[in-house]
């Protein structure tokens, strides 16, 4: 088994601060030893928080990143804190949600990615925000998200 470049990466293994905002988070990438296979790769964030850019409460969402490598993978800990950065970031569900996965689209050029955002009720309505860069390729094992249409005491 091929080993991975890790010599780019500046926090894995060492202490990091948390950026300030989403903006100053530095999101990196290490090499896909296996380019050329599809295969999907899921982050779950089942405890993102952002602030309502209004009031300045806190919203909160179960967040899951399905993406299909191309040539990179996302460092999971730069990934990790790049969420954390939001914790302190007003801005509302929807731009938060399509903001992240743009945001390693970019880094990563991956041959497919999905977000799927839901958000938490506040003021009683749940804001589900889902987008993704596409079809994915034919054959692709792609499993449900496997979060429920959120119910109240219906």
């Amino acid at each position: 088994m091929p080993s991975t470049d890790v010599s780019s990466l500046s926090m894995l293994g060492q202490q990091t601060e948390t950026a300030q905002s989403p903006e100053e988070a530095v999101l990196e990438k290490v090499p896909s030893n296996h380019a050329g296979t599809d295969y999907v790769v899921r982050f779950t964030a089942p405890e993102f928080t952002s602030l309502c850019p209004m009031t300045g409460q806190p919203d909160f969402a179960h967040i899951v990143i399905d993406y299909i490598p191309g040539e990179w993978l996302v460092e999971s800990k730069s990934l990790k804190l790049f969420l954390h950065s939001f914790r302190n970031h007003g801005a509302f569900h929807e731009d938060c949600s399509v903001y992240i996965a743009k945001r390693i689209v970019e880094l990563l050029d991956p041959r497919w990615l999905r977000i799927g955002a839901y958000w938490y009720p506040r003021g009683g309505i749940p804001i589900d925000v889902f987008w993704q860069t596409g079809k994915p390729p034919e054959g692709v094992w792609l499993p449900d998200q496997g979060v429920a249409t959120y119910r109240g005491r219906g």
